[in-house]
């Protein structure tokens, strides 16, 4: 991935509300981390716009100062470009997504970081995954790590390849592979993602950003906000509601509602 100029990491710093760090510490990580999660929603709001998914390193910074999020491909490569511009060692990872009660899911099915701060330790760093952890994962670590998203545990999977899975509260969440890649190979996933029936992305438009006391997801014309452990849902219903539930919550302003590609029968 080509390096990003300053004035482009300046805006993405103010784009998360984050003051250039003035080291690569395992101390700002955190910080970054959280804050984008905070600021950048989880959203595939493209797909049921009929609008282009770009991986390339302009396109992403675009979308993403324009007030927009993404998904994984997205929101993961666009914090690789940061992360390497503030002086840390990054690696994109191919991960499969377990489906529930299944197994592993299409190979590019999820694109993650590894991310080695200045004291040489290598964390698990995913902006892209939803409702996950809301700090980077000890990489090496094999024990069990308390997060305010829950209690996860990077683990040796089965098999002769050295995969990892990483697991939330007990449950399987994604096989992950170690070798590193570059954003042009997961071309193929973003595109299936974004177009197959069979891509749960295709169904229904989804945004979701964590907030200081929960989460508030607008998932078609359901909002759904939890809030100090307290979950709440409304159902949204002309139009105009939709759009001002886009712009009051997540800062998105859309020129029409975006309408499922690939519905459920």
């Amino acid at each position: 991935m080509e390096d990003l100029p300053t004035s482009r990491a300046d805006a993405y710093l103010r784009r998360i509300g984050a003051q250039r760090p003035v080291s690569a510490s395992a101390q700002a990580l955190r910080d970054l981390h959280l804050r984008h999660l905070r600021t950048v929603p989880f959203e595939s709001l493209s797909i049921h716009l009929g609008q282009a998914i770009v991986l390339e390193a302009d396109a992403l910074l675009d979308k993403l100062f324009g007030g927009r999020g993404g998904f994984c491909y997205e929101l993961n490569g666009a914090f690789a470009l940061l992360l390497r511009s503030l002086g840390y060692r990054v690696e994109l990872l191919q991960a499969r997504v377990y489906a529930a009660g299944g197994g592993p899911g299409v190979p590019y099915d999820h694109l993650a970081l590894r991310v080695e701060s200045e004291d040489g330790r290598a964390w698990l760093v995913d902006v892209g995954f939803g409702d996950h952890s809301h700090f980077p994962l000890a990489f090496d670590e094999r024990g069990e790590q308390s997060d305010p998203g829950g209690v996860f545990r990077i683990a040796p999977a089965d098999g002769p390849h050295g995969d990892l899975d990483v697991i939330q509260d007990g449950v399987p969440q994604y096989r992950l592979e170690t070798r590193p890649r570059v954003l042009s190979d997961f071309l193929t996933g973003a595109w299936w993602h974004s177009t197959s029936p069979a891509s749960g992305f295709t169904r229904k438009p989804v945004c979701s950003l964590l907030t200081e006391t929960g989460r508030i997801t607008l998932s078609d014309r359901v909002l759904t906000v939890t809030a100090a452990g307290e979950r709440t849902e409304r159902a949204l219903t002309g139009d105009g509601e939709v759009l001002a539930a886009y712009r009051d919550h997540f800062g998105i302003d859309l020129p029409r509602v975006p309408v499922p590609l690939h519905p459920r029968p």
